[in-house]
């Protein structure tokens, strides 16, 4: 049966959209604009209670039973699990998966994203300080991502929604004002990853 993606043109709601494609799972977009602030209307927030995109509804769920989970972490591992794709059942391998999405969710999200706030501030004093904090910290966790591509071809060794869930952010380095040459293993990573037919499919599905 078909999933429900409730979503948005952001780097949340594409980690979504190219895990599916990925999965080649079936589902269908609900356009949630959260410019017109339809995160916050009740039936949104029946599945996504801190009103945030994104958030899915699997009519077959477990046990057949349909089931609503919210924040793209948690999206990303109920898919993994419910498909066997993209987390290995060996402990040991999952390991860098869930350490690898947890750095991303912790760090390479929020600080990107606060780098996206302060360059929106039309007052310059305002933006001055905010842009010199998180750009810094930005460019300091591309570096982190640098470093270990530098070892494996994907942040865990193999493809997984780890790769997933930084691409979502590592799409919008432009924004960030970081020039992906300055990090030539993300770069060679990244060229790969966009290459993907599926990932590209997922880029395209209409969110906004």
């Amino acid at each position: 049966m078909t999933i429900e993606l409730w979503a948005f043109d952001t780097p949340n709601g594409r980690k979504i959209s190219i895990a599916l494609e990925e999965m080649e799972l079936p589902y269908t977009v609900k356009v949630v604009d959260i410019r017109a602030g339809e995160q916050h209307a009740p039936e949104f927030l029946r599945i996504s209670p801190n009103n945030r995109i994104p958030a899915i509804v699997d009519p077959s769920g477990p046990n057949g039973q349909p089931i609503s989970v919210f924040e793209s972490g948690a999206i990303l591992l109920y898919l993994a699990q419910k498909t066997g794709r993209f987390l290995p059942s060996d402990l040991r391998m999952q390991v860098p998966v869930l350490e690898w999405l947890m750095w991303q969710m912790g760090g390479f999200g929020p600080m990107p994203g606060q780098v996206h706030h302060f360059l929106s501030l039309s007052d310059q004093t305002d933006q001055r300080y905010g842009l010199a904090r998180y750009s810094a910290e930005t460019r300091r966790l591309y570096g982190v991502a640098d470093r270990r591509l530098a070892e494996v071809e994907y942040f865990a060794g193999e493809l997984s929604i780890a790769d997933f869930a930084i691409l979502g952010w590592a799409w919008r380095h432009e924004r960030h004002k970081v020039d992906l040459a300055d990090f030539p293993n993300v770069r060679r990573w990244y060229d790969a990853m966009m290459a993907r037919p599926a990932i590209q499919r997922g880029f395209a599905v209409p969110l906004s």
